[in-house]
């Protein structure tokens, strides 16, 4: 399947021209962690983490709301890790609970600023989070983003919006070799996770919702000569995983009209470390041009990223939210130095298709990145001024 442009001018959905934007993640607080501990050591029940996640997804709200941002989430505060909105909301894989302190042990004795060693995503958890193999076909069972947006959307003045794992991280953490008995190949187990997401985005925009972003951040595996040996060494053709991920992705949000659906794209984003590197160059141009998604929300706070040049395929209509603060550390980026940035990117394409966000979540799973609450709450304000600055 060949993606087409998602809407012409006239009908592009309001949400899609946004200037300003979120990946998802925020840090947690310490009191959900607390609570989060207590539950998975059986000293509460859920009814009681809910409440304490209530209180804190409120709070993240109103600071969201305050800092000017056009579009809010819940911080995915009730997440262990961004990759339970389907993980931990399907049946099928072996695979089992996971906990705070998992997450803890992950990244002890790693470095901030480093590149962490993916292998250790590997071992028994929840499925997506670590490469599990599938015991029967998957389901439905928990359709946790739909729980998420039903809260969040009420909460919230502004526009939610619900942030899903895509289908290409999905394939890559399925350890198919495993799994025969089931699907005999990944383009049947692909086949599956379209539909569940399919059943997802449909719950999603039936409840209210009008802005989907899918976190892809493997499409930078395909630009990362380390991921793709291991592909390699499993028997893979990372160039067929490319071909057929390009067409999940665009499978899964056909025919929505009217809801905005962003992408997002990064190298990685564990305790103030990456996974990948690797600029977009290699695979720009069939990316903007085959993924039907409205907003490529794109990693570009250092040179692991690579120039804007490949910013010259992206087509007319689409916008690409430009990754500039980076949520890895805490020293705030200047407004001059973020608007010269910006500059910079329109060289390749016009401003009205450009926006700004942080570069990623604050807090892609439970452990959180290394800097302050009130560092995360000014580069939510600094997102915001720059965007009154350059767009008004």
């Amino acid at each position: 399947m060949s993606a087409t442009n998602p809407a012409s001018a006239s009908d592009t959905p309001a949400l899609a021209k946004i200037r300003t934007d979120v990946v998802g993640s925020l840090l947690r607080p310490d009191a959900v962690k607390a609570a989060r501990v207590a539950f998975d050591e059986g000293k509460i029940d859920e009814s009681a983490l809910h409440i304490i996640e209530d209180e804190a997804v409120r709070a993240a709200v109103r600071l969201q709301e305050a800092a000017g941002l056009d579009v809010v989430t819940d911080g995915e505060l009730r997440r262990l890790n961004f990759q339970d909105s389907f993980g931990a909301s399907v049946e099928g894989y072996d695979a089992s609970r996971s906990t705070l302190k998992v997450y803890e042990r992950r990244v002890e004795g790693a470095a901030p600023g480093r590149r962490w060693d993916i292998a250790q995503m590997h071992d028994v958890g929840t499925a997506v989070s670590h490469r599990r193999p599938a015991k029967a076909r998957l389901k439905l069972a928990h359709n946790i983003p739909l729980e998420e947006y039903r809260f969040v959307g009420a909460a919230a003045q502004k526009p939610a919006k619900v942030s899903l794992i895509g289908p290409d991280r999905i394939a890559q953490r399925f350890e198919y070799e495993s799994s025969t008995a089931v699907y005999r190949d990944l383009d049947a187990f692909v086949a599956d996770v379209v539909a569940i997401e399919r059943q997802i985005v449909t719950s999603l925009v039936a409840a209210g919702c009008r802005y989907v972003h899918i976190d892809a951040p493997g499409f930078t595996a395909y630009v990362d000569e380390p991921t793709m040996a291991q592909m390699r060494g499993r028997g893979e053709d990372p160039v067929a995983n490319f071909l057929r991920s390009l067409k999940a992705e665009g499978a899964v949000i056909a025919g929505y009209p009217g809801v905005t659906f962003g992408i997002h794209l990064c190298r990685g984003n564990q305790r103030s470390m990456w996974h990948r590197e690797g600029t977009y160059d290699a695979i720009a141009e069939r990316l903007f041009n085959e993924l039907p998604h409205h907003r490529f929300l794109l990693e570009y706070d250092t040179p692991r990223a690579g120039s804007f040049a490949p910013l010259r395929f992206v087509p007319k209509g689409r916008v690409v939210v430009l990754g500039l603060v980076s949520t890895k550390v805490p020293e705030l980026e200047s407004l001059d130095a973020l608007k010269r940035r910006i500059d910079e990117a329109g060289k390749y394409l016009p401003l009205d298709q450009l926006a700004i966000s942080p570069q990623c979540g604050f807090a892609s799973d439970v452990v959180g990145n290394l800097l302050s609450e009130d560092d995360q709450k000014r580069k939510l304000e600094r997102v915001v001024e720059v965007a009154r600055a350059v767009w008004g």
